[in-house]
């Protein structure tokens, strides 16, 4: 079985590092190659999770870069459509929901390669959400779906998607987690920025609904402001926020030390560090899916600044408050969890570090399989 695994930008990256793990283990049976786009393309942005992960030198790096949603896409539909025709592939393994995802499974399809989406079915019902509109093209295409949970299974099956292409297999990211949580451990970042274990929180913000309106964000940065006053606030600055909130003169907010009132900045980290912070913190503070399942198997409380969440197990089952961006959501809820009150959570079923083995297994099977075998 020939497959070419898809990755273009840093969400993918741990998704996609314990299924090629998987399917190095039966390396007599599958041939893989591993395609990124290059969406994401620097060094803090991508090469330094290739190089924390331990995946190999992609073997195709189309380069595609930055630009719009429509040019993005347009240049990865050309440029995997030629790998695509090159390589001849039996299969096409998209994760995620990024631009890159949607783009190789139109392309894919309209050549007759079957595609497998890893994370398939999580719905956020928020259309003004780019991702929500690669989830939703991106699962009506694919030949198998690999759900992480049972909201994900439901919402295909509401959506008419027919049994026999529905896997319940649990999340890959998680299977990361679980692989490099000790090397993180190693990694002492909180002792490295002079931090005690859960006396600091951590932040990440990057969606265009919280940082592209300068009156959003400014009353964001204002609720983390007063946090700060009490804990030191971490903040590893996505390119697009610090764009902005140069642009709308709220740059007074940020400090490089640790200062009451101010958030320390910092550059984008690896994998590895910020795995490191999050693991010790008080709370993470964030607008990023992945987080969200994170600090679930962490512990570690997650509040979502968001109005919604393709991720609903975690508020469910894990550590995950959504509050929105609501200024005073956020600082209602920070405050009940410096006061020590807070969700007690819990595993999702079959969060357990084997997802990308279920994955492979599946894919090395017959095509007919049981609804019992899913379950």
């Amino acid at each position: 079985m020939k497959i070419i695994n898809v990755v273009g930008a840093r969400p993918n990256f741990m998704k996609i590092a314990p299924i090629v793990e998987a399917m190095n283990a039966h390396s007599d049976k599958i041939q893989h190659l591993l395609v990124h786009t290059g969406q994401h393309y620097d060094n803090q942005m991508s090469q330094s999770f290739f190089d924390d992960l331990g995946i190999s030198k992609p073997d195709v790096n189309l380069g595609v870069g930055s630009g719009s949603h429509a040019e993005q896409t347009a240049q990865i539909m050309v440029a995997f459509e030629k790998i695509c025709l090159k390589e001849k592939p039996d299969l096409v393994v998209v994760v995620g929901d990024v631009n890159s995802t949607m783009a190789c499974t139109i392309t894919a399809k309209k050549l007759g390669i079957k595609v497998a989406h890893v994370e398939a079915g999580l719905r956020s019902r928020d259309m003004s959400m780019p991702e929500e509109i690669n989830r939703l093209c991106t699962d009506v295409l694919c030949d198998y779906l690999f759900a992480t949970d049972h909201f994900a299974i439901e919402n295909l099956m509401n959506e008419g998607v027919s049994k026999d292409r529905i896997f319940f297999v649990g999340n890959v990211m998680i299977d990361t987690l679980y692989r490099f949580k000790d090397k993180a451990e190693k990694q002492n970042m909180p002792q490295k920025l002079g931090l005690q274990p859960r006396q600091y929180a951590t932040i990440t913000l990057h969606r265009p609904s919280n940082v592209d309106d300068p009156e959003i964000l400014s009353g964001i940065l204002e609720a983390f402001s007063q946090i700060a006053r009490d804990i030191p606030l971490i903040f590893p600055l996505h390119p697009r926020t610090k764009k902005n909130a140069e642009i709308f003169g709220l740059s007074h907010y940020f400090s490089n030390s640790f200062e009451k009132g101010l958030i320390r900045v910092m550059e984008p980290m690896g994998y590895l560090e910020f795995l490191s912070l999050n693991m010790h913190a008080k709370m993470v503070l964030t607008d990023s899916g992945g987080l969200q399942e994170e600090t679930t198997i962490l512990g570690v409380p997650c509040v979502t600044i968001r109005p919604n969440t393709e991720r609903p197990i975690t508020c469910e089952v894990g550590t995950n408050y959504m509050v929105g961006n609501d200024p005073q959501k956020i600082l209602e809820t920070a405050a009940k969890i410096m006061n020590g009150v807070q969700i007690k959570g819990g595993i999702p079923e079959k969060w357990d570090g084997k997802a990308a083995q279920r994955i492979v297994e599946y894919l090395l099977k017959t095509k007919q399989i049981s609804q019992s075998e899913m379950r």
